[in-house]
């Protein structure tokens, strides 16, 4: 492939986008450039603070915990408060506590700041993708969500080679880092982002309750997207097992620490590097093809670790799985958006990012507990049986619900829908406006599929 076709596909790849998405993807590029808290904690904990790897672990994990119930809330309040409400309160919430980390110095008090971290920082979420959502074509939302899960790792990388540049400031000044630029990720949001909540639906007649109360419960009988959290939960936990399990077993190996960090690097730089190609390539497929296949690659790219044993072969399995990651993420939450009723995007959005946070608690353990009884071996084993049945569950669960493209179920609704009318009951209908009759049918979104209301 020449330059110019290279330059060609990342200006298809970035162009004819809102300005408003553009304003929330700096916003994130921001935000994870002075993410140094997550990255350096740890070392924190144990360097300077002098604490045990067990209780660094503990922490790390309560940030986690945070997340679970970070989730839910974000998405209620994406609802009720507004996206833009929503995101500038946690966004202040999460500087807050990344401020407090440079002068809390007691155990339990840095414990407690880095748990209401972690539900700031997942309660944030919600908003972002139901922003997303809001502001992008139907047929572009899964290019918007790749993009920015883009600026993500970009931001990431980033703050990881400068954060490691920057260390001998010290850990207090890198955690105030972070509280300036989730703020300024705050005024970006509250200066150029506009409030994207779609109107509320009208009542129907003789209903005294809102016509967009939709409860945690109600998504959760959602039968299609219920089937779909479950199947992102088994693959974030493979997804999330090799940043836990990779540096064990290469430590078991007898490889030095240095060759996990060149080795874990390789996820950062592909996903920077190739990114935008996976998306050109990954453009206008079925998300049901994507979802079974980035699934499948997560299962080979983790199994293939027991066979490895230098750090060209581990580097090797990380790139499988990362090619992975980079088709999942995005298609998931294009999914998350299609399923999601117009009016509970926050909510649908907060359920299934809490599966991303339960697995971020529940896999560490699994994980270690894995490693230090049967071994490294089963451990890999059983992502790849992990992995293999969450594939077929994306195949032969959610063929009906997510069957095509996008852009083009959206088409055979509308062409559906035009050869089903016929030109008499259009007038029949207008006629019947014209006398005075105000029960019209409610226009049901595209975003809300009719196989997404199942139970």
């Amino acid at each position: 492939m020449s330059i110019d076709s290279l330059r060609r596909s990342a200006r298809a790849t970035v162009s004819g986008l809102p300005p408003g998405f553009w304003w929330l993807w700096l916003s994130t590029l921001v935000n994870r450039t002075g993410a140094f808290v997550l990255t350096f904690l740890s070392l924190y904990l144990t360097a300077e603070l002098g604490h045990s790897a067990w209780f660094a672990g503990l922490v790390v994990a309560l940030h986690g915990l945070g997340g679970v119930a970070g989730s839910p809330l974000g998405g209620v309040l994406t609802d009720r408060w507004g996206r833009r409400p929503t995101m500038i309160t946690m966004h202040l919430a999460a500087a807050a506590c990344a401020a407090a980390l440079a002068f809390v110095t007691s155990a339990w008090g840095v414990a407690a700041v880095v748990l209401l971290m972690g539900v700031a920082m997942q309660a944030v979420r919600p908003s972002i993708n139901a922003t997303i959502a809001d502001t992008v074509p139907d047929e572009d939302v899964r290019r918007a969500f790749s993009l920015n899960y883009w600026a993500l790792n970009l931001g990431f990388a980033v703050a990881s080679i400068a954060g490691g540049a920057a260390a001998f400031l010290g850990y207090r000044t890198l955690f105030l880092v972070d509280a300036v630029a989730t703020l300024l990720c705050a005024v970006i949001v509250f200066l150029r982002l506009p409030e994207t909540r779609p109107e509320r639906p009208e009542r129907a007649a003789g209903d005294a309750g809102p016509a967009d109360r939709v409860s945690m419960l109600d998504v959760l009988r959602d039968g299609p997207f219920r089937t779909l959290v479950l199947l992102n939960l088994l693959v974030c936990l493979v997804f999330t097992v090799p940043w836990i399990g990779l540096p064990l077993t290469m430590t078991g190996q007898g490889l030095p620490a240095s060759s996990y960090g060149m080795v874990i690097a390789v996820n950062g730089i592909v996903i920077v590097g190739f990114q935008l190609l996976v998306n050109k390539v990954t453009e206008r497929r079925s998300p049901v093809v994507l979802l079974t296949v980035a699934s499948l690659l997560f299962a080979v790219g983790t199994g293939a670790t027991a066979l490895a044993g230098s750090p060209v072969a581990f580097a090797a399995t990380v790139v499988i799985w990362t090619i992975g990651e980079m088709v999942h993420v995005p298609t998931n939450a294009a999914a998350t958006a299609r399923l999601a009723p117009e009016h509970a995007r926050g909510r649908y959005q907060g359920v299934m990012g809490m599966s991303w946070a339960v697995a971020g608690f529940v896999a560490p353990i699994m994980a270690g507990v894995v490693v230090d009884g049967p071994g490294p071996d089963v451990l890999w084993a059983g992502t790849f049986a992990i992995g293999l049945l969450a594939a077929a569950g994306y195949a032969l669960r959610l063929r009906r619900a997510l069957g095509g493209a996008p852009e083009e179920t959206v088409a055979a609704e509308k062409t559906v829908a035009a050869e089903a009318v016929p030109v008499e009951a259009v007038e029949a209908v207008a006629d019947r406006k014209g006398a005075g009759d105000g029960k019209g049918a409610e226009p049901v979104s595209p975003s809300a599929p009719a196989s997404a209301s199942g139970a």
